[in-house]
């Protein structure tokens, strides 16, 4: 979830010398964020705040220096503003495996997908746009079915509830492809399969990793 919207804005857009700034950014800003909901969580410990202050000063200055070199960049601040509030607040009060928090992190992470994209072109941010999109229907699928295999595993209408997402999910990339509607297709019948099968932590990671290279890579063919 946070380096496959980045690369793929990236390589559709096309690679910059901002993009090394930017990629650093985003991977920082997320240690900074991570560091913040657990010192949130922690009820302000001070013990848990060094990190917070490291990491925040760290991703300060590197978004300095992609301001720097691409000003226009900052339009899409504001996007990651909800974003990052809802997640803040789910840490402070300890619900960050909610739901909501989880599908408001897929927001801000597919939004990175049109930012990586505007960084590397000057033409319309169209394409980027639908790769967004894509992006932010396979890992909202992807809360969903995580929590069906793990927090959620007996509870059968949240299975219901995730091939549901799943199946409209893929109705709608049918609409911009028929490859990328045969992956989530694809998708929707593991997230009806798989949870049956009881597989570990681990084993759920793995299939994870193949299908967020599998769609990366079949929306940069073609979208």
């Amino acid at each position: 979830m946070l380096a496959s919207p980045l690369l793929v804005g990236i390589l559709a857009g096309g690679v910059a010398w901002v993009d090394l700034p930017l990629a650093a950014f985003w991977f920082v800003g997320y240690l900074a964020f991570f560091a913040t909901g657990l010192w949130l969580k922690s009820g302000r410990r001070p013990k848990w705040f060094p990190p917070v202050r490291a990491y925040g000063a760290a991703s300060l200055a590197l978004g300095i220096v992609v301001a720097a070199m691409r000003p226009d960049l900052l339009r899409w601040a504001p996007g990651f503003v909800v974003p990052l509030g809802v997640g803040l607040w789910a840490a402070a009060h300890r619900r960050d495996r909610d739901l909501l928090a989880g599908l408001a992190t897929v927001f801000g992470s597919a939004l990175m997908t049109v930012v990586a994209f505007d960084a590397g072109t000057d033409g319309p941010l169209t394409r980027g746009w639908l790769l967004a999109l894509v992006q932010l229907l396979y890992f909202a699928g992807t809360v969903f079915y995580v929590k069906t295999v793990i927090r959620e595993r007996d509870n059968r209408a949240f299975w219901w509830l995730s091939v549901a997402v799943h199946a409209a999910s893929a109705v709608a990339v049918a609409a911009l492809s028929p490859w990328l509607g045969a992956v989530f297709a694809a998708l929707t019948v593991r997230a009806a399969l798989v949870p049956g099968l009881h597989p570990t932590p681990r084993q759920a990671g793995i299939g994870e990793i193949a299908s967020t290279v599998l769609v990366a890579v079949v929306s940069l063919v073609v979208l």
